[in-house]
C-alpha cells in the first residue's frame, strides 16, 4: 500500500500567534497573549450574536453613547466582554472604546502593562435585529511613557505606530483576521471544537471586483467624490465598471473587499453635521483597518493622504475613509485634488 502524504497541519490561532513571535526575538509573549485574549472575547461575543433573540439582548438599552447614538444591548455586552477579559491581565496600561467618552485606565488593584488597546466592540450593531453580519475592530499600541499613570494623550498616536490590528467578523461563520506587521492572516471558528483555525493565510487583496458605498448620500458628496463614483461605475473610465456591494457594516464590507478585491468608502457628507468632516472613527475603525489593508497590499486614505499618517487629537476624532485596492484609493485622491482643492 502506497504511503499516504501527511495531511496539512491544523494550525490554531494560538499556535500561529506564537509562531509570529519568531519575527521579534525580543518578544516577551505579552502581545501574543493580548491577541489570544481578544480571540477569546470573539468567541464569547459570537456565542451571543448567534442566539441574540433567544438571549433577549436585541434592541436598545435606552442609553446614548459618546457619539450621540442609541446604545444597542449587544454593544454593551461586547464592550464589557472585551474590557473584562483584558483589564486584569497585566498586559495593558489602558483601553479606549468607541462606546465610552473617556479612556479606561487599568484599575489600581491590577498590574499595569506596556500596551494600549483601542476597539470598536460591535461595528454595525444596528444590523443585528435584521440577522445581518456585525464585527469587532481592534488596534494595539505601545505606551508612549515607560511607567506611571496613563495619560489620554498616549492614545493620540498615528496608525503607523500600531503593533497589531485586526477584526472579528460575526456572520454565517466567525472569522478572526489580524496582522502583527508580517502579513494578514484569517482564522475561522470551528464551533465543534471551539477554536479558531487558520483558513486564510497570507491574505493579499486581489484585483478589484467591487465598490462599497452608500449611494443614498451621493448628492451630499463633494464633486470629486461624485466623479470618482462615476469612474468606478465605468463612466469615462479606463476600467470596466465595478459591481456595487454594500452591507452597511464596515467590517463586513471591508472583509469582502479584502478577499475579493475592491474599495470601500465613506466620504464627508454635507447634509449630516456629524459627517461633514467624515463619520468613521479614526482611532477605533479607520486606523486599524488601514494597517490591515497596507499589510495586504492595499491602501487607506482620507481622500488627501494616508490614514496611517494622521495623528488624532481626540479619542473620538472622525475621518472620511477610502480603503481597498491601492490603485483605486490613489485614484480618488487624484479626483479630490483636481476638483475639490
Amino acid at each position: 500500500m502506497a504511503d499516504q502524504a501527511d495531511p496539512s497541519p491544523i494550525i490554531t490561532i494560538e499556535r500561529h500567534i506564537l509562531d509570529e513571535q519568531t519575527f521579534h526575538p525580543e518578544a516577551t509573549g505579552t502581545l501574543t497573549n493580548i491577541l489570544y485574549d481578544l480571540a477569546l472575547a470573539g468567541k464569547v461575543i459570537a456565542s451571543k450574536t448567534a442566539r441574540a433573540g433567544l438571549a433577549e439582548i436585541l434592541g436598545l438599552t435606552g442609553d446614548i453613547n459618546i457619539q450621540g447614538e442609541k446604545v444597542m444591548k449587544l454593544d454593551r455586552f461586547a464592550d464589557l466582554t472585551i474590557t473584562r477579559l483584558t483589564d486584569h491581565t497585566g498586559r495593558l496600561a489602558g483601553l479606549a472604546s468607541e462606546e465610552n467618552a473617556a479612556f479606561m485606565p487599568i484599575p489600581d488593584k491590577y498590574p499595569m502593562g506596556k500596551y494600549l488597546l483601542v476597539f470598536d466592540p460591535l461595528d454595525g450593531s444596528s444590523n443585528v435585529d435584521f440577522n445581518m453580519p456585525v464585527g469587532t475592530i481592534f488596534g494595539i499600541y505601545r505606551r508612549v511613557k515607560e511607567s506611571g499613570p496613563v495619560d489620554e494623550s498616549e492614545f493620540f498616536q498615528p496608525g503607523r505606530n500600531l503593533v497589531a490590528a485586526g477584526y472579528i467578523a460575526y456572520g454565517t461563520s466567525t472569522m478572526f483576521v489580524y496582522t502583527a506587521g508580517h502579513g494578514v492572516h484569517g482564522f475561522t471558528l470551528d464551533p465543534s471544537v471551539g477554536e479558531f483555525l487558520l483558513s486564510h493565510p497570507n491574505i493579499a487583496i486581489p484585483k478589484a471586483k467591487y465598490f462599497s458605498v452608500n449611494l443614498g448620500y451621493q448628492l451630499y458628496w463633494s464633486l470629486g467624490v461624485q466623479r470618482y463614483t462615476e469612474y468606478l461605475q465605468g463612466h469615462e473610465s479606463d476600467i470596466k465598471g465595478l459591481s456595487l456591494r454594500y452591507i452597511g457594516t464596515l467590517v463586513s464590507d471591508f472583509h469582502r473587499n479584502l478577499l475579493a478585491g475592491g474599495v470601500f468608502y465613506y466620504p464627508a457628507d454635507s447634509k449630516d453635521p456629524k459627517a461633514r468632516t467624515g463619520k468613521l472613527r479614526l482611532l477605533y475603525e479607520a486606523a486599524p483597518l488601514a494597517f490591515i489593508a497596507e499589510q495586504a497590499g492595499g491602501y487607506a486614505s482620507d481622500g488627501r493622504g494616508p490614514i496611517l499618517d494622521i495623528t488624532p487629537d481626540s479619542l473620538h476624532q472622525r475621518t472620511p475613509l477610502f480603503i481597498g485596492n491601492r490603485d483605486l484609493v490613489m485614484k480618488v485622491e487624484d479626483f479630490i485634488r483636481g476638483l475639490d482643492d
